[in-house]
């Protein structure tokens, strides 16, 4: 799990009335970070901090919401949060906690009138813990679903996942990804579909997205917008030019896992943060940040519950 890396908590905020949350990831001191952006749809806050030339250098947490751009204001509750506690970028008179956000389109399943605000991200904070609190429709994954190419009645639900590996040296890497994909998510080792979009509302079978596009069936208008989002988390030593090149190798990651994937329905982000405590050859822990997302991937939609609003993969298993 992303918090066996020492130093980083995660906490969630969930609603489960509105099908909707956020998690947040709490930063140790002196944490650099950086991202890579592919999806043409996404959804973002405060993340020009990660990128170069910039002049603060430190990451206190990243924040990740459903309820679209309007989540993008839970981030003030993370603010609030850390100010409250003396963490933040010193500007003489006080500290300004750097925040990067991303978010999620979970709009069409809840109540789309009640989205993250700010006592979320708070909350989320408080329940920050640095123990494991499983996968999942939690957080966050909420409100994820995966498979949107026929609209949401044919999608199947998604959700939040974590993984972990430890390399020789001491070296860490652990992974926090919500799968809200446009596409359909496949298991890389033997391609196939483990959630995606189904024949029909009522069907169990899931249709191939990638088969009904090269097809000609096509998503005319911009319709659910999607993401999905990863968070990798390591002890190594980085520069912020290179957590960002390992955000780049992180992609690979959804490329094998999640088909079609980058559309211009897709938001899809991966951050990098880094507590810098080993050294590490950036090759490796490119590889290891690669293979713990595309598990954390694959954990989001197994452990997903439905919420009564999607099939998930547990039920789709048991036909």
């Amino acid at each position: 799990m992303i918090t066996r890396v020492p130093g980083f908590a995660v906490g969630h905020a969930s609603d489960f009335k509105n099908v909707t949350g956020c998690t947040v990831i709490l930063c140790p001191p002196g944490t650099i970070g950086s991202l890579d952006v592919r999806g043409s749809a996404a959804g973002t806050r405060q993340i020009d901090a990660l990128l170069d030339f910039h002049i603060v250098n430190e990451v206190h947490a990243v924040l990740l919401c459903g309820g679209s751009a309007f989540g993008l204001d839970a981030a003030g509750g993370v603010m609030e949060y850390l100010e409250g506690r003396g963490r933040g970028f010193d500007v003489a008179i006080t500290r300004v906690p750097i925040v990067p956000t991303a978010v999620i389109y979970d709009l069409s399943l809840g109540n789309c009138r009640v989205r993250p605000d700010k006592a979320m991200g708070y909350a989320a904070c408080e329940a920050a813990r640095t123990e494991p609190q499983g996968d999942g429709s939690l957080g966050v994954g909420v409100g994820a679903s995966v498979g949107k190419l026929l609209g949401i009645r044919q999608a199947t639900k998604g959700g939040l996942g974590t993984s972990f590996m430890e390399a020789p040296d001491g070296l860490k890497v652990g992974a926090l990804a919500v799968v809200n994909a446009f596409g359909d998510v496949v298991n890389p080792a033997t391609g196939e579909i483990v959630a995606g979009v189904r024949t029909s509302p009522e069907s169990k079978e899931f249709a191939d997205a990638a088969r009904l596009i090269r097809q000609g069936v096509v998503r005319r208008r911009f319709g659910e917008p999607n993401t999905t989002i990863g968070v990798v988390a390591t002890n190594a030593v980085l520069t912020r030019e290179e957590a960002q090149k390992i955000a780049q190798m992180g992609h690979n990651a959804l490329a094998r896992t999640i088909r079609p994937v980058h559309t211009l329905f897709d938001g899809d982000i991966v951050f990098v943060l880094a507590r810098p405590e080993v050294k590490a050859d950036l090759h490796l822990l490119g590889l290891l940040a690669e293979k713990v997302l595309e598990e954390a991937i694959l954990s989001g939609v197994k452990s997903a519950h439905g919420l009564g609003v999607l099939p998930c993969y547990q039920d789709l298993q048991a036909a």
